[in-house]
C-alpha cells in the first residue's frame, strides 16, 4: 500500500519546497556574481551524470567568473587526497556510521545484472567492477568472501558507461546504487543467492581551502541541491 501525506503534510511539503528555493535565491544574493577564482571538486565516474549537471549549470550561470574543474575517481582515492589539498570538495560514498563528510544522501547499494541474460547463474561468478579504488568493488569482493561464492573479475573499467555496456551484454554483473540502474539491468538479491550489501552514504568533503568564497560557494550550492532532491522525494 503506498503512503499518501495528509492535507497538512501537503502544505508542510509546498512550504519546505519554498524555503529551500529561498536558501537558493539567498545565497545568490549574497555571492557578488562578479566573484573570480576556481574550485576543484571529485566525485566518483557514476555519480556524474545523475549529480552533477545540475549543480555546474546551476552555479555557472550564477558565478560565470568562477573556473571548475571536476575530477573524476573512486572514493577511497578521494578521502584520502582531499586533505593533501588535491582537491576542493568532494562527493563521495562512505559507510554508514563512519562518515566523515556532511550526509548529502542515503542510496540502497545493489548487485545488478541485464535483465535478458544469465550471467548471475554463472560459476565462477563474473564480475563488472571499477577499478582498485573504489568502494562497491572492496563491499563485492567482501561480501562474496563472506559467503564462499566464486567469482573471477571478467572486467574492470574507470567508467559507468562501459560497465553499463558490458552488464547489458550479459557478460556479468555489478554493484552500484539502486538509483542509477539503467533501464536494462535488473536488481539481483537474496532471491537470487547475492549477499545483501551495505548501504551508501554520499556525504560531501571539503579540503583545507573551504574557507575561499568560491569552494564555500560551489559547497552552498551542492548542499541546496541535494535537500531539493529529498524533498522531489517526500
Amino acid at each position: 500500500r503506498g503512503v499518501q501525506l495528509t492535507w497538512d503534510g501537503e502544505i508542510l511539503l509546498a512550504y519546505a519546497r519554498r524555503i529551500l528555493k529561498l536558501h537558493e535565491e539567498a545565497v545568490v544574493t549574497l555571492r557578488r556574481p562578479d566573484m573570480v577564482g576556481s574550485v576543484r571538486i571529485g566525485i566518483p565516474d557514476d555519480y556524474v551524470a545523475a549529480y552533477l549537471p545540475g549543480i555546474l549549470v546551476s552555479f555557472a550561470s550564477t558565478f560565470p567568473l568562477v573556473q571548475v574543474e571536476v575530477i573524476c575517481e573512486p572514493s577511497e582515492y578521494l578521502m584520502e587526497t582531499i586533505n593533501k589539498g588535491k582537491v576542493d570538495l568532494a562527493i563521495v560514498t562512505e559507510l554508514p556510521g563512519n562518515e566523515k563528510g556532511e550526509i548529502l544522501r542515503r542510496e540502497a547499494t545493489v548487485w545488478a545484472g541485464s535483465r535478458s541474460h544469465f550471467a548471475h547463474e554463472i560459476d565462477p561468478l563474473p564480475l563488472v567492477l571499477f577499478q582498485q579504488g573504489c568502494i562497491f568493488r572492496s563491499w563485492a569482493l567482501k561480501a562474496l568472501d563472506e559467503i564462499n561464492r566464486p567469482y573471477r573479475i571478467a572486467y574492470s573499467s574507470p567508467s559507468i558507461t562501459g560497465i553499463e555496456a558490458i552488464v547489458g551484454a550479459g557478460l556479468g554483473v555489478t554493484v552500484l546504487v539502486r538509483s542509477i540502474l539503467s533501464e536494462g539491468m535488473q536488481e539481483l538479491t537474496q532471491r537470487e543467492g547475492f549477499p545483501e550489501l551495505p548501504d551508501s552514504v554520499i556525504t560531501l568533503l571539503r579540503g583545507p581551502s573551504a574557507a575561499s568564497p568560491p569552494i564555500a560557494c560551489l559547497s552552498d550550492f551542492i548542499l541546496s541541491h541535494f535537500k531539493q532532491l529529498q524533498a522531489r522525494v517526500t
